[in-house]
């Protein structure tokens, strides 16, 4: 059943008269349009009434001529300051004229009555006129006042519809507002930029969530086949139980490893909430000092070239970036093989950091797919390496995926280059906190005039 025209008519005017903000703007524009109109009106009233009154009363007292009709006969013309005759024999004042003519003052009286008369309908006939004027002038600035107040807030109509759009899984909607830069383009902005964040906090979930559940399945699958061996077995030893122990316990240590990392890189997607300096070569130092054992295990030789770069940024994870570029140097190496570490600032003041490792031959396509997680090149062959980490699993594949985040979440950059005898070559740039008066930048090393330690 459709509704009746006089419901629709109900339910439409309803819509229209609700408060909005539209309603309130065109009645705020549509008032300050009347209440100008109505100032100006009066005061053009109040001039015209003053200047028309002076001007009429000027035209009476320079009248000279005033025509006159006489009873049946043509116009005359009558002088309103003619002298009285000699021995008294002009005309009294007051009274008639020779020949039935009004004098002077009765003349006087007339214009005047007709001044006013005039000056009176003229200013009744502009009070109308402008009454009815500002009456179609209202009407056209209320509906003016409609159309701009839709006009200006259009762009809040856009970040409304985008809004509601949005959700969990339409969070790239971006509203993208053009024009000149005011407060609407600034809230728009606002707005995409918060949109940006929240797409990037849950994408971040979402990989998190991916990728403990994909990661998390191996070690879960050594502790269960372990204990399944172990306590099937009716006659295990106390070294069979032993051994089962100890791979459940290597199986343990990885889960949290890899849980950690998983927590670090969640994390280092965020922008930093208390940054603080740090001078990359002190944390280069730091993660040198760290590998020194397993440096000597493999007789890694290391070359360092660290000067001053100082960056500013959330301390812990920019000193974890460090350790993992040094780590994965150490790691993803061969025996004998060789490390290079430098830092420095470049020509714009901004604070880098290479590390440099030999190892097996980098096909250069796949450089770049070394930053994406749990992306490693050959398990197999880094796991049988001396010197492997003891899980065998040549690390979880989330060192450079880190390091990438960290860079990203504090504005910086990172790259990485297949050197032609083997091996990889990080940089990790940052933007610089403040330079030391009188500090040179530096360049990026060659590998030559490096310290051999």
């Amino acid at each position: 059943m459709t509704a009746s025209p006089l419901a629709w008519a109900r339910r439409r005017a309803r819509e229209l008269l609700r408060p909005t903000i539209r309603l309130r703007l065109t009645l705020v524009y549509g008032t300050l349009f009347v209440v100008a109109g109505a100032v100006l009106l009066t005061i053009t009233y109040l001039l015209v009434d003053h200047d028309l009154s002076q001007r009429v009363r000027v035209l009476v007292r320079r009248v000279d001529h005033l025509p006159v009709s006489t009873a049946g006969g043509p116009t005359q013309s009558v002088t309103s300051h003619t002298p009285p005759a000699a021995g008294g024999g002009g005309a009294p004042s007051g009274g008639q004229g020779t020949g039935g003519l009004p004098d002077d003052a009765e003349l006087r009286q007339q214009a005047d009555t007709i001044a006013d008369r005039l000056h009176e309908e003229t200013l009744s006939a502009l009070m109308r006129r402008s009454l009815l004027a500002l009456g179609l002038m209202a009407v056209a600035g209320i509906g003016l006042g409609w159309l701009v107040a839709g006009r200006v807030l259009r762009p809040l109509a856009a970040i409304t519809a985008t809004a509601k759009r949005c959700s969990t899984d339409t969070l790239k909607q971006r509203i993208r507002l053009n024009g000149p830069k005011d407060e609407l383009k600034d809230l728009a902005d606002t707005f995409d930029g918060m949109l940006e964040r929240l797409d990037r906090s849950f994408a971040s979930q979402r990989r998190f969530a991916a990728n403990a559940s994909h990661e998390l399945r191996t070690p879960l699958a050594i502790m269960r086949a372990a204990l399944d061996v172990g306590l099937r077995d009716p006659k295990a030893t106390t070294g069979d139980l032993r051994t089962m122990g100890a791979t459940t316990l290597e199986a343990v240590d990885r889960s949290e490893r890899l849980v950690d990392s998983l927590l670090l890189l969640a994390r280092s997607e965020q922008s930093p909430r208390h940054p603080q300096r740090l001078d990359l070569a002190a944390a280069a130092q730091d993660a040198i000092d760290a590998s020194r054992a397993e440096r000597a295990a493999l007789g890694l030789r290391l070359t360092d070239a660290l000067e001053p770069a100082v960056a500013s940024g959330e301390r812990v994870l920019l000193e974890r970036a460090v350790a993992n570029l040094v780590e994965n140097a150490v790691q993803h190496n061969r025996p004998s093989g060789r490390i290079e570490v430098a830092s420095g600032t470049d020509d714009h003041n901004g604070a880098w950091l290479r590390v440099a490792n030999s190892g097996r031959r980098i096909p250069p396509e796949q450089v770049q797919r070394l930053f994406e997680p749990f992306r490693r090149l050959d398990v197999a062959r880094a796991s049988s390496q001396p010197g492997a980490r003891a899980s065998g699993q040549g690390g979880a594949g989330l060192g450079l995926s880190i390091v990438r985040a960290v860079a990203r979440a504090h504005g910086g950059t990172t790259s990485a280059e297949a050197l032609p005898d083997g091996g990889l070559a990080v940089t990790l740039a940052l933007p610089a906190a403040a330079t030391s008066p009188g500090a040179t930048p530096a360049t990026l090393p060659t590998g030559a005039g490096l310290a051999d330690r």
